[in-house]
């Protein structure tokens, strides 16, 4: 698989820890890079669809994050928002481990968000 259709690599999976989150820029957008706690690795827009506070800030459980801002939580995998006052989803990208390493498309939102407002 090439490099291009990998998207860009963004780090090691050791350096996010199970239950945590890294926040990245790619092309300026910011994502978060999240393992959560059954170590599967995600990427979704690090913004919440709320209010513009950073969600890699926030707490990892299960499969979401909860924004620390006002506890909006989103589902890692579909972005859907699981706890209001959220009520869009945020955008979630395509990724690709290759070893160790964790590659991002962030042309490939695989849950159709739109990335417009982020």
């Amino acid at each position: 698989m090439s490099e291009e259709t990998k998207g860009e690599l963004v780090c090691n999976a050791n350096d996010i820890q199970v239950k945590q989150a890294l926040r990245v820029l790619i092309d300026d957008y910011p994502v978060a890079i999240v393992k959560d706690s059954m170590g599967d690795i995600h990427a979704i827009a690090d913004t919440c669809s709320h209010a513009d506070i950073s969600l890699s800030e926030g707490e990892v459980e299960g499969c979401a994050i909860e924004c620390w801002g006002h506890g909006s939580q989103f589902d890692l995998r579909s972005g859907q928002p699981l706890q209001l006052p959220a009520y869009d989803p945020v955008p979630v990208f395509a990724v690709t481990i290759d070893g160790d390493d964790v590659y991002v498309d962030v042309t490939n939102v695989v849950n159709g968000a739109s990335v417009d407002n982020y």
